[in-house]
């Protein structure tokens, strides 16, 4: 006997040799593939599909591409490397080409592993025809292809295809003109909506129906500016991207993060297609604010992975522009990641990196990163690194110094800006950690001054600092105090993981210092109500 095959191709063509043998279909074929190479493999339903038709990845690219000519449409930029990155799971397919995939296995979705229906509304495993749609007339029927003969014919004709096509929907008569997969499906959505009201029936303003408005009024921005991204509009972005610079610490993180990512989904749109140069170099520019901003929000929901992922993303879109100074904002910004959730070392290497990036040009990089050096010298300094405290004092005066330059819109800006607020608390937090609790705490009251009452996120951190003051100059319960009333004087949607994050530091002092006082246990009680964290980070990893 022959030794037992050793690879998923060798294993999935024995399955399919012997449920051919038996008369079985690509669909069970496939379900019997992901069952006994699922668990030795890891194999996708997706992937296990195309193992189950015997055929490689070109051939299932090129049979896309025939239905894409078909229905009229310009060539997809599917290729075998975003195929096989779906049939990792590194990627999922967007609704387009989930459709045409579901296509050429002829499956649904879920048999695929996904769970969202098909964008054209209609079965793939069997044709539908909808009732009263006039279909194109069909010439004399060929035999049913056998289940093993999809791909073998790559274009299938309209009485064979157990999808439906713009052109089917259309008629013989009428199926001149530019095709698209998803004409109508917004005046479906609309009209069924407004049946519904006027039959009396309760209608709430589900995802379907928005997504079928938004898509209705990005298609008219797509028709007024072809082929191209007007001035006016990115006027517009511009100025809704420096209003979130206005808002971020006075709206919740998860409300801003959906504010923001919906204009970034936009910008993304925008950039696919190749603009002019001056047009291209502005919406990379957005891009990468909106995508630093995004990272920013992430260190306040407390998932460091997934800022470290929008700032890197952020860093690609600003690379394009060649600004140095645009790199160097995005990249004293990552340095909070480390700052808040890793090693104060790599925040030091981030924020004299961003010095480096910035040069000699008085600008909102050159005057943070000098603070946050000072910051992360500090930090270091705590933790008995003898040469950091006169660093940290010298990084000081060089952010002070330009500081002092910016001009006013530079120190106006919470986000795209650095603020005199700001440098104050980096200030206070600096000779907070360096142990001078006395100066610290009067440059951190001098802070609160300037904030407003909605800075919400780095008016609690200040708060938090001062706490930790009362803990250095011997006076834990006052401490623990402080902080507690900290984080309780936030409404329940602002209170955002990083915040908490904070005070449980304080609390972690309290105890390596003077053990397990009784007023601690209060502390950790009242800190564990509800915070705002991201959906993404595991609950293992949500402390």
């Amino acid at each position: 006997m022959s030794d037992p095959p050793r690879k998923e191709t060798d294993v999935a063509r024995r399955i399919r040799a012997h449920a051919l043998a038996r008369g079985q279909g690509p669909v069970q074929i496939a379900q019997e593939i992901h069952e006994q190479c699922g668990p030795l493999f890891g194999t996708s339903r997706i992937k296990a599909h195309r193992l189950a038709h015997g055929v490689a990845l070109s051939d299932i690219v090129a049979q896309v591409r025939a239905l894409y000519e078909v229905d009229g449409k310009p060539a997809p930029r599917l290729g075998e490397t975003l195929l096989s990155a779906y049939e990792s799971g590194y990627k999922r397919p967007g609704p387009e080409y989930l459709h045409y995939i579901c296509a050429v296995y002829r499956v649904e979705p879920d048999a695929l592993d996904y769970q969202s229906p098909c964008i054209c509304g209609r079965g793939h495993a069997a044709r539908t025809g909808a009732p009263g749609v006039p279909q194109p007339r069909a010439p004399e029927r060929r035999a049913a292809p056998g289940p093993d003969a999809l791909v073998g014919a790559i274009v299938p004709r309209a009485e064979d295809r157990p999808w439906v096509t713009v052109t089917d929907l259309r008629g013989p008569d009428r199926a001149e003109g530019p095709l698209t997969i998803d004409v109508g499906e917004e005046d479906i959505v609309l009209r069924r909506t407004l049946l519904q009201l006027l039959a009396g029936a309760g209608v709430a303003l589900d995802g379907q129906f928005l997504g079928a408005v938004d898509n209705l009024r990005r298609k008219m921005d797509d028709t007024l500016v072809g082929a191209t991204v007007s001035p006016t509009m990115l006027d517009q972005w511009e100025e809704t991207t420096y209003g979130y610079g206005q808002q971020y610490q006075a709206t919740p993180s998860l409300r801003m993060l959906c504010d923001v990512l919906l204009d970034f989904s936009e910008v993304r749109r925008m950039c696919d297609k190749r603009q002019p140069v001056e047009l291209q170099e502005r919406l990379c520019r957005i891009a990468a604010q909106l995508s630093g901003l995004s990272g920013l929000i992430m260190i306040n929901l407390g998932d460091h992975r997934l800022a470290r992922s929008f700032f890197r993303t952020a860093r690609t879109a600003a690379d394009e522009t060649g600004d140095r100074q645009l790199r160097a904002w995005v990249t004293v910004r990552e340095s909070l990641v480390p700052m808040y959730y890793g090693d104060p070392r790599e925040a030091l290497h981030l924020a004299r990196k961003a010095q480096d990036l910035a040069g000699r040009t008085p600008g909102v990089a050159a005057a943070m990163a000098p603070a946050v050096e000072a910051r992360a010298l500090g930090m270091l300094a705590m933790r008995g690194r003898g040469d950091a405290a006169p660093s940290a004092r010298r990084a000081l005066v060089r952010g002070r110094s330009v500081f002092d330059q910016l001009s006013k819109t530079d120190t106006s800006d919470l986000v795209f800006g650095f603020t005199d607020r700001q440098m104050a608390f980096y200030e206070g937090d600096t000779f907070t950690n360096l142990g001078d609790h006395k100066h610290g705490d009067e440059v951190l009251s001098h802070a609160l001054t300037l904030y407003s009452p909605t800075d919400r996120v780095d008016l609690t951190l200040v708060r938090l600092d001062r706490a930790m003051c009362k803990l250095h100059a011997g006076h834990p319960d006052a401490a623990l105090t402080a902080g507690r009333e900290a984080i309780h004087d936030l409404p329940s949607d602002h209170r955002s993981d990083i915040l908490v994050h904070r005070a449980r530091q304080i609390g972690a002092a309290v105890s390596t210092k003077y053990g397990e006082i009784a007023s601690l246990k209060d502390f950790y009680e009242a800190l564990a109500g509800p915070s705002i964290k991201s959906p993404a980070v595991p609950p293992a990893e949500q402390v």
